[in-house]
């Protein structure tokens, strides 16, 4: 009887997880069965959700509920605190499994390239995520004294970045924000937060639903310029053929007709405003320089040549995320992403055999979670269609027990779903005491000990 095909998955997050899925609804979970193990770098699963996705957002979170049914599937185990390459290589992988998927995610901040961005001040919005979703690798403190601050980017990571600057601790407290977070944003002195878009309404890439959150909070009060509020074809064709931007625009276009408030933190949201530089003194962020732009019919923009100077102390960066390059496989350094067809890692132009990539380092961070199902489906079908046709390679050793074994000979400290468990329940606990659902551990020692079987 032909044993399961053995399947490593790089990778806990939504992207790697939603993979997982696909292998047990394909038909490789009935004919000859399949196998998998997803190897996540990080001591606990669920990658973006636990780590990009703001506190007070919990019906996104609430994905975690279907992502976990899978993981909690017999076919699948979990390995974490194991990072690639360093705790297990390409070659390692390919011993042990039939099939390698890397679900790696992006998780560092793409660069902007005006000057000043190097001012003491002049943050990556990733590095600030990670921060607040108190990320295990990251420092425990940010510095929060600037009183107005710029946020470069209408996405939606520059919503939530805005957002957290500009609501106070304590709204923040019945979310799962560890109590290192909490202290720092006692001490944040941001009232004005203004964020930053070079195009117009119609071009922002919010999410509907992230922006109108905006406006629920009783201390942000927020602003729009009724001279930001235009269209051109472009603008009025990109509408009529989005619903969503056509419902972001309205949100927009309803604010800038309304009177100003006076909840005590502003939140401005500009457009057709190109940042050109960030101005420093003393090597610190003294002030923001953008370039107003206008429309040019297509819904693109072009420069006025007039200029204008902000007052902030501080500006955040929050113009994309960027895959890091992984070692043994091809990189596009452009895209930041693994060069491939259809899920199928390519080098120089020729597939390499039983690779496989999806999510983000495949495509790039764009879109919402939902979107990388269908990069998982896709990848997916072509392992399928690879095994059914011969073209895998076999692994030399598939025994499940191995795996293990070899991380344990080589001094690992894992996790699995068990000890994911037992960090869950122990994060519960800690939240029940305070009356909120959940505060969550950041340091990678005490998640080690909290999943410990002897917990």
């Amino acid at each position: 009887m032909p044993r399961p095909v053995r399947v490593a998955i790089v990778g806990a997050g939504p992207a790697g997880i939603y993979a997982a899925d696909a292998l047990l609804k394909s038909g490789l979970a009935t004919e000859p069965g399949v196998s998998i193990d997803l190897l996540e770098r990080l001591p606990a699963p669920f990658g973006l959700i636990r780590y990009g996705v703001a506190p007070d957002h919990p019906r996104i979170k609430g994905i975690v509920t279907a992502l976990h049914q899978v993981l909690d599937k017999p076919q699948v185990r979990l390995f974490g605190n194991v990072g690639y390459p360093d705790d297990i290589g390409l070659d390692d992988l390919h011993r042990f499994y039939d099939a390698v998927v890397f679900a790696t995610g992006a998780d560092a901040d793409r660069e902007l390239d005006i000057p000043g961005s190097e001012l003491d001040g002049s943050y990556g919005a990733a590095d600030f995520v990670s921060w607040y979703d108190g990320h295990p690798d990251v420092p425990r403190s940010w510095p929060l004294e600037a009183e107005r601050v710029a946020v470069l980017g209408v996405g939606n990571v520059a919503l939530d970045v805005a957002r957290i600057l500009a609501k106070t601790a304590d709204e923040l407290l019945p979310t799962e924000i560890p109590p290192n977070v909490h202290t720092g944003l006692i001490a944040n002195r941001a009232v004005e937060v203004h964020v930053f878009g070079r195009r117009g309404p119609a071009q922002a890439k919010f999410s509907p639903m992230e922006l109108r959150e905006l406006d629920h909070s009783p201390t942000i009060e927020v602003i729009v310029d009724p001279e930001d509020i235009d269209y051109d074809d472009g603008s009025i064709a990109t509408r009529r053929g989005n619903k969503q931007a056509d419902m972001v625009a309205a949100t927009l276009e309803n604010w800038a007709i309304r009177d100003v408030g006076d909840r005590p933190h502003r939140l401005f949201l500009h457009f057709f405003e190109s940042p050109v530089e960030i101005l420093g003194a003393d090597g610190r962020v003294a002030a923001l320089r953008t370039e107003r732009t206008g429309l040019d019919g297509t819904g693109n923009v072009t420069g006025t040549g007039e200029y204008r100077d902000w007052d902030v102390q501080a500006v955040y960066r929050a113009v994309g995320y960027r895959s890091a390059e992984l070692p043994k496989l091809p990189f596009d350094p452009l895209s930041a992403t693994v060069p491939h067809e259809a899920g199928r890692v390519l080098e120089a132009g020729a597939p390499l055999p039983s690779t496989y990539v999806t999510g983000w380092v495949k495509r790039g961070p764009v879109g919402l979670i939902g979107h990388t199902k269908g990069d998982a489906n896709e990848t997916v079908a072509c392992l399928v269609a690879d095994h059914r046709a011969g073209r895998l390679r076999t692994a030399e050793v598939p025994a499940e027990e191995a795996v293990p074994a070899f991380l344990a000979e080589r001094g690992v400290e894992f996790t699995t779903w068990e000890g994911w468990l037992r960090l869950d329940a122990h994060e519960r606990a800690l939240g029940a005491r305070e009356g909120r659902e959940r505060v969550k551990v950041v340091a990678r020692e005490e998640m080690l000990r909290a999943g410990a079987a002897d917990a």
